[in-house]
Order: C-alpha cells, then sequence, then structure tokens
C-alpha cells in the first residue's frame, strides 16, 4: 500500500496537514476507502488550499489532487520547509522619525513661549512638557501665583517643573509650615529654585537642622519668608560655621534662635569673607569684643552693613563733621544703624537745620552727633516744635543753643511730658530757668518716679543742692547722700555719657522669650 500527502504552506505561518492512516475494510473481491479532510468554510479563503487524498491498496493506484486559491502562483508544495517573510500588524517609527518628531513638538512649544514674551534660549538641555497645552498649563500656574513673564525670563528654568510633581507638593509643605500665601509671590521671585526641591529630601533636613539652632517652630515661617534662600544651603556648611564664629566671639548660644530669627541672612553669610573682617573691624576700632557680640544679639542686622561701601565711609563722614576720632566707639555702640544708613546727605540736612532754628555753630554740631548720634535720623518737625517749646518757656536763643549741645536729647523727647516736667519746676520747685540751663537733662528723668520723690525727700531736710546732685545718681548712691551733712564738690557728677561698660554686662533678660521686633527708627 502506497500513501502519498501533500502539504499546504500557507501565509504568515505555516500550517502542516499529515492524513493519518483511516481505519480499513476489507471485502473479497474489492477494498476500496476515501478520507476526506473537512475544514473550516472560510479555511479556503484564509489558506488558500484544499487537498483531497486518494489511495489504493493491493496494486490500485493512489492519486492526489490539489486545488490551491487563485491568489497563489506557486506549481508545487513540496514537503520541503520554505521560508516565507511575515507581514507586520503594525508599524514601528524609526529612531529617527521620533527624534525628528521631538524636535518639532519643542519648536512649536519654543514659538509659544516667544508669542508670550518668554525667552527660551536658556532651555535647550531642559526636559519641557512636549506639547504646547501642558506648557500653557505651567505658565498659567505660575501666573496664578503672581509671577509675571519678566519673573519667569529672570528663571525660565522654572518652565521644567512639573505642577503636579514639583510645584505643588512644594507650595503645600510651606503652607503646611505656616508660611504665608500673601508672600508666595515674593518668596519665589527671590528664591524659585524652590520648585526644583524635594520636600523629603531637600527642604525637611534644613527645617529640622533650623530647629535645632533653637528657632522656635512658631518662627520658622517667619525665617522663611524672610530669607527663603536658605533653603537652599548645605546643613554641614556656612550655615554651621557662621553660627559657631558667633558664639565663639561672645554671642550667647542661648541668644542663637532669637539672633536667627531676627536676620537669617546670617545664615548665608561666610565667616572669612564677612562677619571676621567686620568684627575686627570695629574691635581695632576701640569696641570690646564683648560688647559687639551684645550689639549683634540686639541688633543682628549690623553684620549686613557692608564693611567697604558703607561702614568705612560713614566713619570717614562723621569725621568731616567734626566728631572726634576717640567718640566713634561711643557712637556706634550707641546707635548702630549709623553705619549702615546713607550717611553723608544726612549730616548735612541736619546741621544746616539745627543751625536754622538755634544757629547752632558747626563745630558743636559734632558734640551733638557725639551725645546722641540718633540725631541724625530725628524728623525735622520734632526738632522745629522742641525748640518752638524752649522758647516758648522763657529761654534765650544763646540759652537754647547751650541746652542742646550740653543734652540734646531733649530735641527728641515727648512734648507732653516735657511740658507736665516744666510746670512742676516752676509752681513746686520755684527754682530759676538757669538751673535747667545748666542741667538740661532734667527733662530726661520721670517726674513721678524720680523728681518729684527726691524733691520732697531734700525739701524736707532742707537741702540746698543743683539739679545734677538731686538727680544725676542711682536711688542706692542718693539714699547715701541723704546721710551727708554737707554737700562735697566731689558728689557733684558730670552729665550722664553713655558707658561703654554697660554694653557688656550679662543681660538680664537673657532667656528663651519669645522674639520681639525692634524698632530701627527709635527717634522718628
Amino acid at each position: 500500500m502506497k500513501i502519498r500527502s501533500c502539504v499546504g504552506i500557507t501565509k504568515p505561518s505555516l500550517l502542516l496537514v499529515h492524513s493519518e492512516l483511516p481505519a480499513l475494510t476489507f471485502h473479497k473481491t474489492k477494498l476500496t476507502w476515501t478520507s476526506t479532510l473537512r475544514f473550516p468554510s472560510n479555511y479556503e479563503r484564509t489558506s488558500g488550499s484544499v487537498t483531497r487524498f486518494h489511495c489504493s491498496v493491493a496494486g490500485r493506484t493512489g492519486a492526489s489532487t490539489s486545488v490551491c486559491s487563485s491568489s497563489s502562483k506557486s506549481n508545487t508544495v513540496h514537503l520541503s520547509r520554505k521560508q516565507v517573510k511575515p507581514s507586520s500588524l503594525y508599524s514601528r517609527p524609526s529612531l529617527s522619525n521620533m527624534k525628528k518628531e521631538r524636535i518639532a513638538n519643542r519648536a512649536k512649544v519654543y514659538e509659544f513661549l516667544r508669542v508670550l514674551g518668554i525667552i527660551p534660549d536658556e532651555l535647550d538641555g531642559l526636559e519641557l512638557p512636549v506639547t504646547v497645552e501642558v506648557m500653557q498649563e505651567r505658565i498659567d500656574f505660575l501666573h496664578k501665583l503672581g509671577l509675571t513673564i519678566e519673573d519667569i525670563n529672570n528663571y525660565p528654568l522654572v518652565l521644567g517643573c512639573s505642577v503636579k510633581k514639583n510645584m505643588i507638593p512644594v507650595l503645600d509643605y510651606l503652607g503646611k509650615l505656616g508660611v504665608r500665601k500673601s508672600t508666595f509671590t515674593e518668596f519665589l521671585r527671590r528664591y524659585p529654585q524652590v520648585l526644583h526641591a524635594s520636600v523629603v529630601v531637600d527642604l525637611a533636613p534644613v527645617v529640622k537642622y533650623l530647629q535645632g539652632l533653637d528657632i522656635k517652630p512658631n518662627d520658622i515661617p517667619r525665617v522663611l519668608e524672610k530669607y527663603p534662600e536658605v533653603l537652599g544651603f548645605k546643613l554641614e556648611g556656612t550655615m554651621s560655621t557662621s553660627v559657631a564664629y558667633l558664639v565663639g566671639i561672645g554671642v550667647s548660644r542661648r541668644e542663637v534662635g532669637g539672633v536667627l530669627t531676627k536676620y537669617p541672612e546670617i545664615l548665608g553669610m561666610r565667616v572669612g569673607r564677612v562677619i571676621k573682617p567686620f568684627v575686627e573691624y570695629l574691635e581695632g576700632l576701640g569696641i570690646p569684643r564683648l560688647a559687639i557680640a551684645r550689639l549683634i544679639e540686639k541688633r543682628p542686622h549690623i553684620l549686613g552693613f557692608g564693611l567697604e561701601e558703607r561702614v568705612k565711609p560713614n566713619l570717614a563722614s562723621l569725621l568731616e563733621f567734626n566728631v572726634r576720632k576717640a567718640s566713634l566707639p561711643s557712637i556706634v555702640a550707641q546707635y548702630p544703624e549709623i553705619i549702615g544708613i546713607d550717611l553723608k546727605p544726612k549730616l548735612l540736612g541736619q546741621r544746616s537745620l539745627i543751625q536754622s532754628i538755634i544757629d547752632l555753630e558747626p563745630e558743636d554740631f559734632g558734640t551733638v552727633v557725639e551725645k546722641m548720634p540718633q540725631i541724625v535720623s530725628l524728623s525735622n518737625t520734632s526738632m522745629v516744635k522742641h525748640a518752638d517749646f524752649l522758647k516758648g518757656c522763657g529761654f534765650s536763643l544763646q540759652q537754647v543753643r547751650s541746652m542742646v549741645v550740653e543734652c540734646p536729647q531733649i530735641l527728641a523727647l515727648n512734648l507732653d511730658i516735657m511740658k507736665l516736667s516744666f510746670d512742676y519746676f516752676q509752681m513746686e520747685m520755684q527754682r530759676p530757668l538757669d538751673d535747667l540751663v545748666a542741667f538740661p537733662a532734667f527733662f530726661t528723668y520721670g517726674l513721678e518716679s524720680t523728681i518729684k520723690p527726691r524733691d520732697k525727700i531734700v525739701a524736707k531736710k532742707g537741702f540746698k543742692c543743683s539739679l545734677s546732685w538731686l538727680l544725676n545718681c542711682s536711688d542706692e548712691k542718693f539714699k547715701e547722700r541723704l546721710n551727708y551733712d554737707t554737700i562735697e564738690m566731689e558728689e557733684m557728677e558730670t552729665m550722664p555719657s553713655f558707658d561703654m561698660n554697660s554694653l557688656m554686662e550679662p543681660r538680664s533678660d537673657e532667656s528663651d522669650s519669645d522674639y520681639e521686633e525692634d524698632s530701627d527708627d527709635e527717634y522718628a
């Protein structure tokens, strides 16, 4: 028996059809069998061939006929395997096409930015949105934060920040810390790089470090609002060295938190370039290092006064206006702001004004500044009103000038309190005006706390003394004087003056008390 079979090969895969031997039925005279493979009705369309097999046994021939589809042009399908390239179900773009597409999309985004007025030159190499719509979303979000096109041009890299992945998480974190939303615009103008930061990796460790410097949690938001750049500093870099130096010169460790809360810019100052030269210059001027430490505790912003740009020129200006060099340390200690303001125009203006209202000599102006350096910031209206009040009390122009040179504070005191003190002086003490000319500091003492009690005690004892003997001493010293039978000349003290040693005494308020803002303009 011979069995022949044909194999039908179709695209896209190989289909091998083998006919298994069917069951045979034998007859005495003839044996015939037929086997037909059945396929689904649509198979012919898909596979392109139908094969029928005929076999004969015992000398009969078998034939096989293959009917191929009209689409097939091959003659005979052999049993040998034929390789045929399969057709793709989809087309994958080439790398070159993908690159061209990215370039085209970026060009569209750049053109969109240029239309808005944004210069995209610095954005090359930065990952940007592939569509104009996403870029529009980022710009709209930045506008809602208050940033303008000019702000974006100042730091165009902000356009590389995703709204959902970068901007919103950072702003939410700042808001939870207590940073006010009203400050976000200025915050981002000063430090837009914060939008690139990771809350966990970058921001949270800095906040924890600040708390470790004794900055109270409630003060952290104010510190960040004043100096947002601190969020970009390395923990063990400039921040740690600046604090260590200040403690080294005498700043109390317990005051560090308050100092940094008042002026967090210290955290970004380099010791060798800024802080140390400033401290050493003041020390060379004649201010003891411990006194400098106390000044920094109270007014840490003085460290921000440029040494070459402000401090040295201002001290030179004081010398030009007849201030003695020996008085410079006292002036700086009394009024540290004098080395940081635009001083020369103020000196010119104040000298001219005082000269016009009390005919003050230029040489005397230097003395006035030495005794009350705050006069350079005193308002013109205040000086005019006080001079008019003294003239109205009956003092001559010459007497007013003498009183101002002796005690320039009388140009800055509360006028209502001065009037009450003068009324008591005239009505109760019944002293001549010359006593006030000799001791104009009378107006600087409290009427109820000092003047009245001491005057009554002296009157009861029948003492006759000067105003200076009566007032220019501590309460303890005054009690000692009351035990004297006579008033000795050595007990007559000079006018009160600034004592540098008082600045170096331990602070009585040295504690962990909450920080309170100090007003820089004491004599406005």
